[in-house]
Parts: structure tokens; sequence; C-alpha cells
């Protein structure tokens, strides 16, 4: 990857996001930080320049759970950026209980789901001008022990927090592997991958333990935006910067097709 890229890091005001983004801003790039409020965003920039006093820095603020504010920060970076090289779709949640986003939607699949879903679409053109343009989007491992239920997405049947979990981060893959089939005569890549089990706000509350360091679980993020070889890839899941499979519903065509349309009418997207 040559040159200074534009790069926006979703839910990057804490954790393997924020990380994510200073090691970014550490090797040159312009880096925009999303948040969910202006303090959050302007802490994380502080923490940034403390490290990297000449970073170019900007944010964008959007409660995830709200597919409007998604809508609304989707069209304040078509306005304000010219061209976006990499999207790392990051932010991300644990719930322990059942809750709504305000559009009605189970607050997991809404946030690590639906929301990066209706961004990424939205923001696609503004990627297609980039000559490098990437996708990233930051799934995990517990996806592999995930039941896909197209009947009970919104786990109003039965719901349980890693259930609920896993499903979200087996749709990430699922919509990694669709879009990149669908933008496979463009000049946009689009991976996943895991970060590895890693000591964040997210595994504390999901699973009561610690992990890695968050420069190990930033590492195959900054490598998939930042590697020139990175380049050669779509389609693919990552862990450790290498590619390894995932589960046999993944590669189920027309579970990825469905899951998509399903998305599309969910965010209401035209």
């Amino acid at each position: 990857m040559n040159g200074k890229k534009t790069i926006l890091v979703t839910g990057s005001t804490d954790g393997i996001g924020k990380q994510t983004a200073l090691e970014l801003a550490e090797m040159g790039h312009r880096v925009f930080i999303h948040g969910r409020n202006k303090r959050k965003c302007e802490s994380a920039i502080e923490y940034i320049i403390n490290q990297v006093p000449d970073a170019d820095l900007g944010y964008f603020i959007s409660d995830f759970a709200s597919l409007d504010e998604v809508r609304s920060m989707a069209e304040k970076i078509n306005s304000e950026i010219e061209t976006l090289d990499v999207l790392i779709n990051n932010a991300g949640i644990y719930m322990k209980k059942r809750e709504l986003s305000k559009d009605g939607y189970e607050m997991t699949f809404a946030v690590n789901h639906l929301a990066p879903f209706l961004l990424t679409n939205l923001i696609l053109e503004l990627i297609k001008k980039s000559d490098d343009g990437r996708i990233i989007n930051v799934s995990s491992i517990a996806s592999q022990r995930a039941v896909l239920d197209f009947d009970d997405l919104q786990a109003e049947n039965n719901f349980d927090g890693y259930s609920a979990y896993a499903l979200s981060k087996l749709a990430n893959i699922l919509f990694t592997y669709e879009l990149a089939e669908r933008l496979d005569d463009t000049n946009v890549t689009v991976n996943c991958l895991h970060p590895g089990v890693i000591s964040t706000k997210l595994l504390h509350v999901g699973f009561g333990m610690g992990g890695g360091s968050l420069k190990e679980g930033a590492e195959t993020s900054v490598y998939l935006a930042s590697s020139p070889e990175a380049k050669n890839y779509t389609g693919k899941y990552f862990l450790s910067k290498k590619t390894v499979p995932t589960s046999s519903v993944t590669y189920d065509k027309d579970a990825r097709k469905k899951l998509w349309e399903i998305s599309e009418k969910l965010v209401n997207l035209n």
C-alpha cells in the first residue's frame, strides 16, 4: 500500500479500534475515528496525538443502535471526504440481556451487523474511488458456534448473549463473502478477521476474562489495511495475518444471499 491512505475505523474510541487507529496514524495515514459521542471521539484523538503529535485525524459521531444516525454519519462522510481508501468495521457490542435498538431490532444484531452493513453500502461509492479500496470486517472465532436461524435472527424465541454475539459475528463473515463476490470486478477488496482473544471491555463484559494485548488485537486489522500483499486477497477470513477457513454455512451462497436480502429490507436500503 503506497503512500498516505484515508482510513475510517469504526468503534475506535477504545479497545482494539483505538489501538488500530493509533498504529495506522503512526504509519502516517489519515485516520478518522468513530464513536458514539463527541467526548469519546475527542478523548481518543487526544490519546493518539499525545503519541503521534503530527497525526492527521478527524472523527465522525454515530450511535450504531440507530440506523438514522448511521445514515447521517454516511451523509457526512460522503460530503466531507473525497476518497476513502480503507473502511475498518470494528465497532461491536456484547449484550447480556435482550434489548432493542432504536429501530426495534435485537441490539447485538443491530449494532454488530445491520449498522456496518448499512454504513458500508452507503459509502461504497466513495471507497470505489480509491485505486486500492479495502473493506475490513472484524468478526470473531465465536462465529463458529453460531446457529443461523433465518426465522429467529432477532432472538425473539430464545435470547442468549453468547448466541446473539456469535450470530452477529457469523453475519459479518457472510456479509464479507457476499460483498467480495459483488465487488469482484472492482478495485475494492473485502476481508474479515478474528482479532484473537484480547483484553477488551467486550471480553470482560461478555466472557468475564482477560486475554492478549491490544497490540495483538490490532495486528491483523493493521496488516489488512496497510500491507501491500493484502491487496491480493478478497473474500477471505484472517487469523494472525493468515487466511483460515470458516464454518461450512459461510460457504453456502444461498444463505449469504438470503442474509443480504433480509438485511437490505431491515435497513430499508433501496
